[in-house]
């Protein structure tokens, strides 16, 4: 097989797709990071208090320390968060029993789950599609798209443009990196997500009032979704 169509060498060329990167990203607690916090992300927080999303299973993948898993779980979500990295996921199991809930937290690369299909109402990824390689693309969408019941929802927070690395395809490859996140723009995703979703909502994050108990950044797109 040859590096253009092998995804195991593909994904030797990128540098900071190793993955103990994450380890050392969620270690330090007090760094001044945007969502280092409790906060879910605003969309969510709408999504639930409008009735879109109910009660039932749930996937968050690229879970880091589990805001958004804790805030679905407070609301009757029965949630299975997953992520690489075991310095965030036990930061993650901190944050679920000072809350009183319960989720199951997966250390697991994403590619490697065992997804039984139609097993989830909900799939959310709070800012992990915006670090998976181009080649790998259409095998996440597959994921979440298997994952999901007909009716299912998926929601996403991932880079805009301006909030991503400006790095083109071909230029992940030509440096090696992603450059900490690639932004994409609404053409680009409804192009990838309508290839097995129905797409129900695209928009800037709102940035939150001060005190409302939620995170929105507007460097970020938010996507709902839906299987049809």
């Amino acid at each position: 097989m040859t590096i253009a169509t092998d995804p195991a060498a593909l994904d030797a060329l990128l540098a900071n797709q190793d993955p103990g990167r994450w380890d050392s990203f969620f270690a330090d607690r007090s760094r001044p990071v945007p969502f280092f916090g409790p906060a879910p992300d605003e969309n969510l927080a709408a999504w639930i208090d409008e009735g879109l999303l109910r009660p039932g299973q749930a996937l968050d993948l690229g879970c880091g320390f589990g805001r958004n898993a804790v805030h679905l779980a407070r609301h009757g979500v029965d949630v299975q968060a997953v992520d690489y990295s075991e310095t965030a996921l036990a930061w993650g199991r901190e944050a679920a029993q000072q809350a009183g809930v319960q989720v199951d937290f997966v250390r697991s690369d994403v590619f490697e789950l065992q997804v039984p299909e139609g097993a989830y109402d909900i799939v959310y990824d709070g800012g992990c599609f915006h670090h998976i390689a181009p080649h790998r693309r259409a095998q996440y969408v597959d994921l979440v798209v298997r994952a999901l019941r007909p009716g299912g929802i998926f929601g996403m927070t991932c880079f805009r443009p301006e909030g991503g690395s400006g790095f083109s395809d071909d230029e992940v490859y030509a440096r090696g990196t992603l450059g900490g996140g690639l932004g994409y723009t609404e053409e680009q995703l409804r192009a990838i997500w309508s290839a097995g979703l129905v797409i129900d909502e695209l928009r800037p994050m709102r940035k939150p009032a001060a005190g409302s108990g939620t995170f929105g950044e507007p460097f970020l797109w938010v996507l709902r979704a839906h299987r049809a």
